[in-house]
């Protein structure tokens, strides 16, 4: 899947919230990601550790490689005006697919949103276009279920799971020190 370049995924506007546009993370990115990730709640359920410009750029030049090999296809998420483009937008959010591959049944998503976005369906509208997308470009190579993992202490993405019908499907035991409580495991399917 390297032609990320051209994958662009719109979520419409709610009456409190602008439209999202979800496109791959690109260079100039990289001072709006620094500002987001001074939040110490994002840092708190995030494995990335971006501190600086130099972190980054590093972290975007990981995600435009993954968008290369097709193992990991990350989008920024962006708040659009009213005519929106693949430039414009404030960054909202992100959305990841991992794991993806021709002819496997199933993948994982996963997301984060914004200090200043939180409470206005961000992360549940973005969720949406994104399996949507999965489904429709890797359902006829196989693509059956989409799973969203994360820890029980985390009721905010309990509730983006729910919303973006992703229903509870198992409680996971502990695996420290990545995971040192349980986790919930949330499955879509793709529709018949």
């Amino acid at each position: 899947m390297n032609e990320h370049q051209t994958v662009i995924l719109n979520a419409g506007a709610t009456p409190s919230a602008p439209a999202l546009l979800l496109r791959p993370w690109r260079t100039e990115d990289v001072a709006a990601l620094v500002e987001v990730f001074r939040d110490p709640t994002l840092r708190r359920w995030t494995s990335s550790g971006v501190e600086n410009e130099a972190d980054a750029l590093r972290w975007i030049r990981d995600q435009e490689r993954n968008w290369a090999t097709g193992d990991h296809l990350a989008f920024a998420v962006l708040e659009t005006q009213p005519q929106p483009t693949s430039t414009q937008g404030q960054l909202a959010g992100h959305v990841i697919l991992k794991e993806a591959a021709t002819g496997k049944p199933s993948a994982e998503v996963g997301y984060w949103t914004a200090a200043h976005a939180r409470g206005r369906g961000v992360a549940p509208r973005a969720l949406e276009a994104l399996s949507d997308w999965a489904f429709d470009t890797l359902g006829p190579d196989g693509l059956e279920r989409l799973e969203l993992l994360h820890q029980v202490d985390n009721p905010a993405s309990c509730r983006v799971a729910h919303k973006s019908r992703y229903p509870l499907d198992t409680v996971l035991a502990p695996a420290p020190p990545a995971y040192p409580r349980e986790g919930h495991l949330h499955v879509r399917h793709r529709a018949g």
